[in-house]
């Protein structure tokens, strides 16, 4: 199995650009201009894509990896679909809408995409970090917690329970 590289500047540049095509695209449907949103291939794991807001900064995470392996179908399904995210936020804000909901869904079809929530890729060749996990007990069964939740319970901070028998978990 050889590793995928990260994809190059020229590609980076093609993405910024679909996401200026999509831009273009809304301003059409919706007659208003979006400002343009900051692309980042900073993202890695499993998604493709990300959508991100803190405050009045937006932009848009892509995974360099993913990208690269399934470089067509970024440009026609991970690129619309984060835009959609960013324009469905300025239109419609994000307290009354679903993600993926409606209004997600039917912008994502006027830019002749798929609505679809996830993507269904192989990760193989992509690096992917494998996070430990954790065995905790309950009286009905055995449950495997992340390393993020573990820390919780360590440190006290959140307990958790089991949705069959509503017991919380110990190790």
């Amino acid at each position: 199995m050889s590793l995928i590289e990260p994809i190059d500047e020229l590609q980076q540049n093609q993405v910024r650009e679909q996401v200026q095509k999509y831009l273009r695209k809304a301003a059409e449907i919706f007659g208003k201009t979006f400002k343009p949103i900051e692309v980042r291939f900073d993202l890695n794991g499993r998604a493709a894509g990300m959508y991100c807001v803190k405050g009045r900064e937006r932009w848009i995470r892509i995974n360099p990896w993913l990208c690269n392996k399934y470089f067509a179908d970024s440009m026609t399904s991970t690129v619309p679909h984060e835009v959609a995210h960013y324009v469905v936020n300025m239109i419609y804000g994000r307290r009354y809408i679903r993600p993926h909901g409606n209004e997600w869904k039917t912008l994502m079809v006027a830019f002749g995409a798929e609505p679809n929530r996830t993507g269904d890729y192989s990760l193989e060749g992509i690096p992917v970090r494998q996070q430990k996990r954790y065995v905790y007990n309950c009286a009905c069964m055995q449950h495997h917690l992340s390393t993020v939740r573990h820390r919780r319970v360590q440190s006290g901070e959140k307990e958790y329970t089991c949705r069959q028998c509503r017991q919380v978990l110990a190790q």
